[in-house]
């Protein structure tokens, strides 16, 4: 019988290639490690740029001043944040001993095991659970991979993490002085996000096709 699902009209006709596991694919790794490289490399390059530029002048510290300096906020200098986009955009520099947005200040290294298994975890998904055709799961993955590893470099290397993208800076609730997004971040954080709505998107776009295939079958 001939095969007129995807696979044949993706120059694939019996379904096999696309199929296979993921890691049977010399391309799917290509992909998520090519994802991995280029952005861990984005994310410490912008790290770097900011901690040289943002303040005026470059800030160094070591692991060390940074796991004996309290508040942490005294190994940077004072400076005016730099407005990006007026009341959208400001760089200013941070640094976080917490998590994403700074949950769990003062537990770095709980948040570095959690982080290491975070990213077992993330290639596990890959090996068991996706196919060699599940490229936009494959960048989500990357992504995710990459600012996980983007923040484990900096609790390793530094004791803490480098933040300097505040959105919507100075913007408030209606009828309130608390900010609508107080938090501090960077690329590394982007990703992670960016990454994760990717793998709903593309989960929620997996059932809905499983669906439209199932429905006329039962029909």
């Amino acid at each position: 019988m001939e095969n007129t699902g995807p696979e044949a009209t993706s120059g694939d006709p019996a379904g096999l290639h696309s199929a296979r596991p993921a890691w049977r694919s010399p391309s799917a790794w290509a992909l998520l490690i090519g994802v991995i490289v280029v952005g861990l490399g984005i994310d410490l390059a912008s790290k770097y740029w900011a901690f040289s530029a943002v303040a005026g002048v470059p800030v160094e510290f070591t692991r060390e001043q940074a796991l004996s300096t309290t508040p942490l906020s005294a190994l940077i200098p004072v400076h005016q944040p730099r407005v990006i986009v007026p009341s959208i955009l400001n760089f200013t520099l941070v640094l976080n001993p917490g998590a994403v947005f700074g949950i769990g200040a003062g537990r770095t290294m709980f948040f570095i095991v959690v982080t290491i298994v975070a990213v077992a975890f993330g290639l596990g998904v890959f090996v068991f659970a996706t196919r060699s055709r599940d490229r936009v799961s494959h960048i989500g993955l990357g992504l995710i991979l990459a600012g996980g590893l983007g923040n484990l470099y900096d609790r390793l290397v530094y004791g803490c993490v480098r933040d300097f993208i505040h959105p919507l800076p100075k913007v408030t609730w209606w009828g309130s002085t608390r900010e609508v997004w107080p938090y501090v971040s960077n690329v590394a954080d982007l990703f992670l996000l960016i990454g994760i709505a990717m793998l709903l998107w593309h989960a929620w776009a997996g059932d809905r096709s499983t669906k439209r295939r199932v429905e006329p079958a039962i029909a």
